[in-house]
């Protein structure tokens, strides 16, 4: 058992650690009782049941009630707001994704309440996923469907409510997006085929699934999945058409989530040979023959990403073929392509040269995505992050990459980062060391915010409590102060198929 003894230089530290198992001596106790909050800030029962109540009274139209309501709200967001100063993780978020039930009279209320009772001061709102986007439908430029849809609702716009009232409740709300993936629906548009990502067999992510439903480790089905062509100019001018109707509502932030291509099943979620790249789409074909340095080198270019291979005698018809380039360079100095300093020296024979080249290139347009659709986020003051998985950029095996090519190593440090610790071990110290490994390698002044999954009070999926899961990181990482949790729907379940379904 913890006893806690309160001295000004260690009440963060001491506060953080009583949640699990706590004594309190006097002093403490009449200051959460005048705070009405306890540990991470959550509130007390006694304040959220008469919160809830105001909120019902409010509901039937009841001008005191509604002002009696709107009154508790602004109390407690300055309550929560204070205990956040005084203690870390000084940011606790949790990623929400609505559905079309939470249209309903009373329904954002009552989930942003919920979110504040626990301590939140940030939530991270999915506003664009699986084909569709949080956007009214009669106010809907994008090349999606508005994920609101049903007869009725065409004028309602639960970004802008959401982030009102997720203001007035003192919670910062930021939106949360799909990168790479455009869905499955994307995909289907006749206009849009030369847009997607292709292999080298010339499949997209959707044909090259033999069974849609199957479920990766993380529980996430292929069903809605469509990626595309970072390099293709009609993803980014698509892409920047939805962010541009985000940004029109002035969320707190933009987090972008699917910072990479898709992982494979089984050995496919392991890139061995250029054939295995999502980087056959036109697009991105011709932008990697454009990085060639002189005519032999993007002939053997060529040559390499059609047969998967070269051989001497590739070699010695392309310098045939171009006698006067003898002295020219096949392809750029490694210095001049950022990427290539987080792709392992493989060897110094061309084929190995043309390998790390296509992973490079794959990791680049990665890079170069994200950085255009950060720069109109953070032109307007608005923070911009990036979600990744700590394993999405490894090398394995003598040659081999992580299918998902993800180059966060080389994320710019001027977005958040926002590491998705969700290894599993049945204890904590798997997921401390992917938050670690993510430390060591963010440059200085980089804002790390580690993403954790699972529940409140108890193990989910073999993972041990959120409070467990943050006790340890701080413990060991003392310089994380912010911390998201995934996600709104874990902390309920029955609360979540009843929204799923309006019951």
């Amino acid at each position: 058992m913890f006893s806690l003894m309160i001295h000004q230089q260690h009440f963060s530290r001491l506060l953080l650690s009583f949640l699990i198992t706590f004594s309190l001596n006097p002093f403490l106790l009449a200051s959460v009782a005048r705070s009405q909050t306890l540990a991470y800030c959550k509130l007390s029962p006694q304040a959220i049941a008469q919160k809830e109540s105001l909120r019902q009274t409010a509901l039937t139209g009841d001008a005191q009630g509604i002002q009696n309501y709107n009154t508790i709200l602004i109390q407690h967001a300055q309550q929560v707001n204070q205990c956040r100063q005084r203690i870390n993780p000084k940011t606790q978020a949790i990623w929400l994704r609505l559905y079309p039930c939470d249209a309903r009279p009373g329904e954002i209320e009552r989930i942003l309440d919920n979110i504040i009772n626990q301590g939140y001061n940030k939530v991270y709102l999915e506003v664009f996923y699986d084909g569709q986007v949080l956007l009214p439908a009669s106010k809907n430029p994008t090349a999606w469907l508005s994920a609101m849809r049903s007869p009725g609702m065409e004028n309602r716009d639960l970004l802008a409510e959401t982030i009102q009232k997720g203001r007035q409740r003192g919670l910062k709300v930021y939106a949360w997006m799909f990168m790479l993936n455009y869905g499955y629906t994307y995909t289907l548009k006749p206009d849009k085929q030369t847009v997607l990502a292709r292999n080298g067999k010339g499949e997209t992510t959707t044909t090259a699934v033999i069974d849609q439903t199957k479920i990766d480790e993380y529980g996430e089905s292929f069903v809605n999945q469509g990626f595309v062509d970072p390099y293709h100019p009609t993803a980014r001018q698509d892409y920047l058409t939805l962010l541009n109707a985000i940004l029109q509502r002035r969320p707190d932030g933009v987090l972008f989530d699917y910072v990479r291509y898709p992982k494979g099943l089984g050995g496919e979620s392991v890139a061995t040979k250029v054939k295995d790249l999502w980087i056959y789409g036109e697009a991105s074909q011709q932008a990697f023959l454009n990085r060639a340095s002189s005519q032999k080198g993007k002939d053997l270019m060529q040559r390499f990403i059609q047969q998967g291979f070269i051989t001497e005698n590739d070699v010695k018809a392309v310098t045939e073929k171009y006698p006067d380039e003898k002295d020219k360079p096949y392809w750029p100095d490694e210095k001049q392509w950022k990427t290539l300093a987080s792709v392992p020296k493989l060897g110094e024979t061309l084929q190995l040269q043309l390998w790390r080249l296509s992973v490079a290139h794959a990791r680049q347009g990665v890079l170069d995505f994200l950085a255009t659709v950060t720069q109109p986020v953070q032109s307007q003051g608005i923070p911009a992050g990036a979600v990744f998985f700590p394993e999405g950029n490894r090398k394995i095996g003598a040659m081999g990459f992580d299918s998902r090519m993800q180059p966060w190593d080389q994320f710019s440090p001027s977005i958040e980062w926002h590491p998705m610790s969700y290894a599993v071990c049945g204890e904590t110290n798997c997921i401390t060391a992917q938050v670690q490994q993510v430390i060591q390698q963010a440059p200085p002044g980089t804002q790390v915010i580690p993403a954790l999954a699972g529940d409140w009070g108890k193990s989910i999926k073999n993972r041990p409590s959120l409070e467990q899961q943050m006790v340890n990181i701080s413990a060991m990482i003392p310089q994380i102060n912010a911390f998201s949790h995934y996600g709104y729907d874990w902390q309920d379940l029955e609360e979540t198929r009843q929204r799923k379904f309006c019951k």
